[in-house]
């Protein structure tokens, strides 16, 4: 699984890097159905938009915003939807075996 972060209108902090890696390792579950992880972190306006695309090996693609006042109670969120969403996938894949 590789994963690509990119931050926008700020430098990303390596604390905040490390956090972001301690939370993806949540979903290592999920490494051999992911392709890629491409996180953007926006920040406009004293407001964060955090943006996750994952792209899964059979070819199915999932885009996930979330909008914060804070960097990492926003990451957390955006984690949160990212394991939903690879646990509703992951239900589809199976159910069409």
């Amino acid at each position: 699984m590789k994963i690509d972060v990119r931050s926008v209108h700020f430098d990303l902090s390596d604390q905040s890097r490390q956090y972001l890696d301690t939370k993806i390792s949540r979903i290592d579950y999920a490494k051999d159905m992911i392709v890629d992880l491409l996180f953007v972190f926006t920040k406009d306006a004293g407001q964060f938009r955090l943006e996750v695309t994952a792209n899964f090996r059979w070819g199915k693609q999932a885009h996930i915003v979330e909008t914060s006042l804070e960097l990492i109670p926003g990451i957390d969120v955006l984690i949160d939807k990212l394991d939903q969403k690879i646990v509703k996938e992951k239900e589809k894949i199976q159910e069409k075996k």
